[in-house]
């Protein structure tokens, strides 16, 4: 008897994996889409491999002009939550959200940010494409570190289980914000006072002026949008203050048609230089997440104001 009790014992343990397991299936990844290539960066870092995040807009796309196709309203409803930057933005997708009917949970991240207001003296005309604030944020990584925050938030209260793994990724990419603030302060200290100056396509450098000490000489395109056209008064205007400040570069977005810049240039004698403004590149670019993104835009200003 007590051979078999044991022969059957055996058996039991050598066929016991073969028993089928009824363990519940973990659950799939949150369906995140962002608005553009920088906020789904920032929403990667956060969510890690819990969520599954795509872009509106694709690389290397101009987030002002950008036009929806029909397409992306099937996007917009299946997706768990729409992470988006808020500040007048993403005007053009404002009645496309609206009837949608989508029940995903809508995230303005840089609603209640402290943002810059836009004044109503451009030389008599408001900015009619992003209301009463700059929505270029991102050029502070210390109001992206605030966008961390929110996305871990959102993500939390969509999936309970991992909200502890979100808090933590987002105080681990914090770390990395604060890392790039300080190396942006001490690049942007090599510069000589009185070159400082930075002179745009648009205006888009605000946040990043103020947070560095550097001063807005002035832009080709007299507002917060690429789509808003200068006067020929306001072009001679601002060739008159880059001579008169002496302003060596102007620099143009990489997604922007470059013609008014470069005539500005031309008419200056600056060297007009492109930078990465709105939007990330693809995986084998130069700027392919926000950290290279903003990596390699200070250095170039840098190398272009020294």
């Amino acid at each position: 008897m007590k051979i078999s009790a044991l022969r059957f014992l055996f058996t039991a343990l050598v066929f016991l994996p073969l028993i089928p397991s009824f363990a519940e299936e973990p659950p799939a990844p949150l369906e995140i889409l962002a608005t553009n290539t920088i906020i789904a960066d920032v929403a990667r870092q956060v969510g890690g491999e819990y969520v599954r995040v795509e872009s509106l807009l694709a690389p290397d796309t101009d987030p002002h002009s950008f036009q929806p196709a029909p397409s992306d309203v099937s996007r917009i409803v299946s997706c768990d939550a729409l992470l988006m930057n808020g500040l007048g933005l993403e005007q053009s997708l404002a009645t496309l959200i609206a009837n949608s009917g989508s029940r995903a949970v809508m995230v303005e991240l840089s609603a209640g940010l402290p943002a810059r207001r836009l004044g109503r003296d451009y030389d008599g005309h408001h900015d009619h494409d992003h209301g009463d604030f700059d929505p270029h944020v991102w050029f502070d990584p210390n109001l992206v570190m605030l966008w961390a925050g929110k996305i871990a938030d959102a993500l939390a209260g969509l999936d309970s289980l991992h909200a502890g793994v979100f808090y933590d990724n987002a105080e681990r990419y914090r770390a990395q914000l604060v890392e790039l603030d300080a190396w942006i302060r001490a690049q942007v200290e090599t510069i000589p006072p009185g070159r400082r100056k930075l002179v745009s396509d648009h205006d888009q450098f605000g946040y990043f002026c103020d947070r560095y000490g550097l001063e807005s000489a002035g832009a080709v395109i007299p507002g917060f949008s690429t789509l808003s056209e200068p006067s020929a008064r306001e072009l001679a205007a601002l060739e008159d203050a880059i001579r008169a400040q002496k302003v060596t570069a102007v620099f143009v977005g990489n997604t922007v048609s470059p013609v008014l810049a470069k005539r500005v240039a031309d008419d200056t004698g600056a060297r007009l230089i492109t930078l990465y403004t709105g939007s990330l590149t693809s995986a084998d670019g130069a700027a392919p997440t926000y950290l290279a993104f903003m990596r390699h835009d200070v250095a170039t200003i840098v190398d272009a104001l020294k």
